[in-house]
């Protein structure tokens, strides 16, 4: 649906645990921790991009070549295909569509024509229809962990999100999962919440019904 032009509605299962301090952080400098091996790739970067702009937008900023910043951010993701077979019957081969009506002819008391009956009997009533479709469909699971450590490594703020849906491209769905993981930052202490952000596929940006604040 997203790469037809229809916005997308996202709904995502957020838990954040905090232990934020109550007199805010006067310095707000942040690094991210560089991403290990096969994890260290442009698409990787570009979503740490997302998560340092989310970050900026909350009063934070990202420590500049040669500071020492305050805080470090980590980040991973990951992506599962759950591929479903599913079985359809046929509507046109289905007898509550009408009596006698089929995708090729009419079904009759004693069987089956193209134009009138056959000698033989065939109740699709008893039988079921007898044309069936198979597809294969597919189910994206993704999940989004985000910390927020002191440099001393003190935990400060965890953020699960996930959210499973039938859209194949990550970049599509990453921007609306970074802003769910920031939504009402840094929020309770973990209470599950359900976000729903609607992405526009025309533009790399998103919409929430209800935006993250900015932090104190």
């Amino acid at each position: 649906m997203l790469l037809s032009g229809c916005a997308t509605t996202l709904h995502s299962n957020v838990t954040a645990f905090n232990d934020w301090p109550a007199a805010d952080l006067q310095d707000k400098s942040f690094a991210f921790e560089a991403p290990q091996g096969a994890n260290d790739t442009l698409e990787f970067r570009n979503y740490q991009a997302l998560v340092a702009n989310q970050l900026t937008q909350l009063g934070f900023h990202q420590a500049g070549e040669g500071q020492q910043p305050q805080l470090m951010v980590s980040m991973k993701y990951f992506t599962i295909d759950h591929p479903v077979r599913v079985i359809q019957a046929d509507p046109f081969d289905d007898p509550y569509w009408g009596p006698g009506f089929g995708r090729y002819g009419y079904y009759g008391r004693f069987g089956y024509s193209r134009w009138a009956y056959r000698p033989f009997f065939y109740d699709p009533y008893r039988f079921g229809p007898r044309y069936v479709s198979e597809q294969i469909k597919h189910q994206y699971q993704r999940q989004l962990r985000v910390t927020i450590d002191t440099v001393a490594g003190r935990k400060l703020y965890d953020v699960t999100v996930q959210n499973t849906s039938g859209v194949q491209a990550t970049p599509y769905v990453m921007p609306a999962l970074v802003q769910s993981a920031f939504t009402g930052f840094p929020g309770q202490n973990g209470v599950p919440r359900t976000i729903d952000i609607t992405i526009d596929p025309k533009t790399p940006t998103v919409q929430a019904a209800n935006p993250a604040p900015k932090a104190n």
